[in-house]
């Protein structure tokens, strides 16, 4: 016996798919087309257009990786389709690839004006909305032969090692479609063709119907209506004559179409969109035609559907486009206008905000809003974030400070323990700052408004009862065209639809709006939004972010040495280079470069561009220093800066003095049992003939640091194979083997540091370990040749501590995290993030762990059998992934990482800055007063600049780092006229706290991790 409903609906998927859809263009002839290729870089749409071209087949091969063609059709418009709606149908060779991850194309007119994206689920261009008959037509189709690195809808494992992501290796190495330079596409379908509306509309009609049936409940009445319906409307139509049957169909479908929604159904707010990684699997080149293809696709749906809006989240991309392709621009330009198009999130790029730096997030904001209102006199109010590996604490207060109301992800459903118990709520930051937030329950930024994606919004909602509202972004990303006339009709037909949630189209800031009203009491969530994967992220790549690290403290040294010999001097303060410096910094910074998940075209390109931003800002840095220094003096007198926000060898923080002497690292001594000792009075660490740290002792303290039994400095090498995404992720499982490098090839004393060299495999490891005089801290400065494949490195430091929680520097402060694993919260965050310093302490007594460049921590604690705690803390120092980048971290790296003993929390912050923003000295005789100076060691000034508008003002930014309340006095080093409390954008804060001003400072109060900007107009 058959099941009806199993005949049914098995029936209506095959008569869509083989039949409906082949219908919508039936009537079709083929198109005149002729290619020209292009090897290597792509070349202006000009040249392109240009030829020469030759004829090309249908099912002929195009496209060596990495390569572009330029495609010509040409052809006549039937005399007997006039009055028709005519469209070329262009298919590339996409096959089933989802949209953006292989051939994409955009079409020109022959003027070189863009008409709309070619791709796999959007191949047609229309010709004529009512033909004439008879007219010519020729378009030109620039079409990317991108290969396809990850292929989504892969049987097997679509994480399998390929040199394609590296151009250079492609062209040496056999590609996934045969030996590199072989075509990976074939021309499928060139067509001209009738576009039967009837037809297309009526399969809108049954997907919708379709989708909404398959998610209901088998036993619903409206289940049972829908499937009825459908099976009449089939009934009526003639497979032989679709066209001419189409209609008496739809008529059928009416009733099931218009039956309305329930009072209290869920309400979406479908809101256009395009995640477009900014570089990933493919280079930063081919993101700026991914958005030129995105936006002409969009901005030509817009002509059609006057009330169709589309969010595009990356200033960044927007430049590229008017820089670039300012015939792309203009079309943003007009549609925003009718505000159509929506600049949206506020910041240059997506970034990853675990690992940039505070004041590389404010530059963010600063430059992602500014360019929104300079270019479109929009002020922007949301942050959207859809797509990043975990969410830094302080990044509420960020956004406050930025002039945001409202903040939007949608990563932490990748979560693999614990699901988000929130779709809306009100996130909380370190200093108390609050900013309402909301996850989409589509648990996808690339939605499509199918039936699955609008029941599992509504079932997925965990605010139900209290709230009823969400938001769904829908549109292909990453280069797929963004929403299509396909997800618009289902928007229509489920805008009152009975068994299905309502959907409306509409913008960010209407969702928010009524969301915020709906629900202001929404629940709390207090601190950082950890993501449970993803984890790899805070270590591979080491270059990348390595160069990251050094341009930060480079451009915070470069602002700081050209303000005060502006100020001091006159010398001319120099704004555009730090601005297109920090626009560099800043792209370098997106989520899927800086956490070295990108193909290794994409990281060669990042590290030679911090390179060249390195270089020019030394330069610039020199070149201050030298007008600040003064003349040479007889004697070769240097003057020594310190860019450190603290005071240390006798300079002032932001300051600079004539100095002879620099602390030596003390010499090695022999212990009586041919170990090697380093003692400065204050620190004495022993290192073995193995090379280990067995007694790292606190002389003021008289306590040693290392558990007993334990050594330090122990490296550590683990196997680590995830079960996806290989750069991305570290599964806790990577700890159930671990190899210990104990052995040494050398252990030396080279007079005032131990050498250590290690072999392990093809790798070969050599450490430097110093101790400056007067300082608690020793230095271990690492060379590795690295070799390893699927591996990771650790270095771990066993404490005699009952820590019950390790601190880990943020942006612009710090956070708590448990040492144990009482929840599966804690548990699931075994691996964490710790920008400059970690830190763990009993109450009288703490050490701290600083780093130059490394970002993955993991701590544990054990009990001994003596009765006391062992807490120990590893830093994540080097990976070898083989998915993206099969080479990724291979070769040599140097990096430093640092011990301090008896620290608090305040010694860990003066400590992390100091290793991170060495002295330098210039030879000169002037010392050079600071142009600022807080009065209390926990005020940390983050940066001094010139304000942005060219006024002269200067402009501080400082935080109080340790979680107390202060008061504290900003001394200036100039006569100060007047001090305003800015946001970000250096603009007054409409409600400005109290500022007490003297001729010579400024003194207010500060609240735990509060930031604060101020605006000093120098007298005179």
């Amino acid at each position: 016996m058959h099941d009806d409903r199993t005949l049914t609906e098995g029936r209506l998927a095959r008569v869509l798919d083989q039949r409906l859809r082949p219908a919508v263009h039936a009537r079709s002839l083929p198109l005149e087309v002729s290619a020209h290729h292009i090897r290597g870089e792509p070349v202006p749409v000009s040249e392109g257009i240009a030829g020469p071209y030759k004829a090309i087949d249908t099912g002929a091969p195009w496209g060596p990786a990495w390569s572009t063609t330029w495609f010509r059709i040409r052809g006549t418009v039937p005399v007997d389709w006039a009055g028709e709606r005519v469209e070329a149908v262009l298919d590339l060779g996409f096959g089933t690839t989802q949209p953006g991850f292989s051939a994409e194309g955009l079409v020109y007119r022959a003027d070189g004006t863009p008409v709309k994206a070619l791709n796999p689920r959007n191949s047609w261009l229309l010709i004529a909305e009512q033909a004439k008959g008879g007219e010519d037509f020729e378009f030109h189709t620039e079409a990317a032969a991108n290969p396809l690195i990850f292929d989504f809808d892969a049987a097997g494992d679509p994480f399998v090692p390929t040199r394609a992501g590296d151009v250079a290796s492609w062209l040496r190495a056999d590609g996934p479609a045969g030996p590199a330079g072989e075509p990976l596409y074939r021309l499928t379908r060139m067509d001209l063709a009738v576009f039967d509306k009837t037809v297309w509309e009526l399969v809108q009609d049954l997907d919708v119907l379709s989708g909404l049936m398959h998610q209901l409940p088998e036993d619903s009445t409206r289940r049972s209506q829908i499937r009825n319906t459908v099976s009449r409307a089939l009934d009526a139509i003639d497979l032989q004559d679709i066209g001419g049957t189409a209609g008496r169909a739809r008529a059928l479908l009416a009733p099931a179409l218009t039956a309305p929604a329930h009072a209290g159904a869920h309400q979406i707010s479908a809101v256009g969109h395009a995640h477009i990684d900014t570089a990933w699997l493919w280079p930063v080149r081919e993101t700026v035609r991914k958005a030129a293809r995105t936006v002409s696709n969009v901005t030509s749906l817009m002509d059609e559907h006057p009330d169709f809006r589309f969010v595009m989240s990356q200033a960044q991309q927007l430049a590229w486009l008017k820089e670039q392709r300012p015939e792309v621009y203009d079309r943003v330009l007009e549609k925003v206008a009718t505000g159509q198009f929506l600049p949206t999130g506020s910041l240059w790029v997506e970034p990853d905000t675990n690992l940039s730096g505070g004041e590389s997030l404010v530059r963010q904001f600063v430059h992602g809003k500014r360019f929104y209102q300079e270019e479109f006199g929009i002020e922007t109010r949301d942050m959207w974030l859809p797509d990043t590996f975990g969410y830094n604490a302080a990044l509420p207060q960020l956004m406050k400070l930025a002039g945001i109301d409202w903040f939007l992800t949608q990563k932490i459903s990748w979560n693999t323990t614990n699901a988000f118990p929130h779709h809306t709520f009100w996130w909380e930051g370190i200093d108390g700052s609050r900013i309402f937030s909301h996850f989409p329950p589509v648990d996808s930024y690339n939605g499509d408004l199918s039936g699955a994606d609008i029941a599992h919004t509504e079932r997925n909602f965990r605010d139900k009862g209290a709230a009823n509202r969400s938001l769904v972004p829908f549109g292909y990303g990453d280069g797929g065209g963004g929403p299509t006339r396909e997800m618009l009709a289902r928007a229509d037909r489920l805008a009152d639809l009975e068994g299905s949630a309502k959907v409306e189209l509409e913008g960010p800031t209407e969702f928010f709006t009524k969301a915020q009203q709906e629900y202001p009491d929404a629940p709390v969530w207090v601190g950082e939004l950890y993501l449970e994967l993803h984890r790899g992220t805070l270590t591979s790549q080491l270059a990348t972010k390595q160069g990251n690290r050094r341009c930060e403290h480079l451009l915070r040294e470069a602002e700081l040495w050209s303000a005060t010999a502006t100020v001091r001097t006159g010398e001319p303060y120099p704004y555009a280079a730090l601005d297109r410096i920090w626009k560099t910094v800043l792209l370098h910074q997106f989520h899927d470069i800086l956490p070295g998940s990108s193909i290794a075209w994409v990281h060669r390109e990042t590290e030679q561009a911090h390179q060249d931003a390195a270089r020019e800002l030394n330069a610039l840095i020199d070149a201050a220093q030298r007008t600040l220094a003064g003349p040479p003096g007889p004697d070769g007198c240097e003057v020594v800066f310190n860019a450190a926000p603290h005071n240390r060898n006798g300079v002032s923080a932001l300051g600079a003095v004539p100095r002879g002497a620099t602390p030596r690292p003390v010499p090695v001594r022999v212990g009586d049992d041919s170990s090697l000792v380093l003692d400065n009075g204050l620190v004495r660490i022993t290192v073995d003939v193995r090379g280990l740290i067995t007694s790292a002792y606190d002389l003021t303290a008289q306590r040693e640091a290392l558990a007993p039994g334990t050594v330090g400095n122990l490296l550590q090498l683990h196997q680590d194979f995830p079960n996806q995404w290989d750069a991305w992720d570290l599964d806790a499982f990577y700890r159930n083997t671990v190899q210990d490098l104990t052995r040494a090839d050398e252990v030396t004393n080279d007079g005032d540091a131990i050498e250590v060299v290690r072999s392990v495999n093809a790798s070969r490891i050599r450490q430097r370990l110093s101790l400056p005089e007067g300082a608690h801290r020793l230095d271990i400065d690492t060379t590795v040749e690295w070799r390893e494949r699927e591996k990771i490195l650790k270095a771990a430091f066993p404490f005699d501590l009952r820590a019950g929680h390790s601190t880990s520097e943020i942006p612009f402060g710090h956070v708590q995290r448990p040492t144990h694993s009482n929840t599966s919260w804690d548990a699931a965050r075994f691996e964490m993030c710790a920008h400059r310093f970690l830190h763990l302490t009993e109450p009288d007594w703490g050490a701290a762990l600083v780093n130059d460049s490394t970002y993955g921590h993991d701590v544990t604690h054990d009990v001994r059998p003596d009765g006391g705690t062992t807490t120990t803390a590893r830093l994540s120092l080097l990976r070898a992934p083989l998915f993206p980048d099969p080479e990724a971290d291979q070769g040599e790296h140097r990096f430093r990482y640092g011990l301090v003993l008896g620290a608090d929390i305040g010694d860990a912050v003066r400590e992390g800055y100091g290793f991170n923003l060495a002295e330098r000295t210039v030879t000169g005789t002037s010392a050079v007063d600071p142009l600022v100076e807080a009065d209390h060691g926990g005020v940390v000034i983050e940066a001094v600049k010139l304000a942005d508008d060219g006024s002269g003002d200067v402009i501080v930014r400082l935080y109080e780092s340790l979680g107390s309340r202060v008061r504290t006095t900003l001394r200036t080093g100039f006569p100060l006229a007047t001090a305003t409390m800015t946001d970000l954008l250096e603009r007054p804060l409409a409600d400005e706290p109290e500022l007490t001003i003297t001729t010579d400072g400024v003194t207010f109060a500060l609240r735990p991790f509060q930031i604060v900007t101020l605006r000093l107009l120098p007298r005179g």
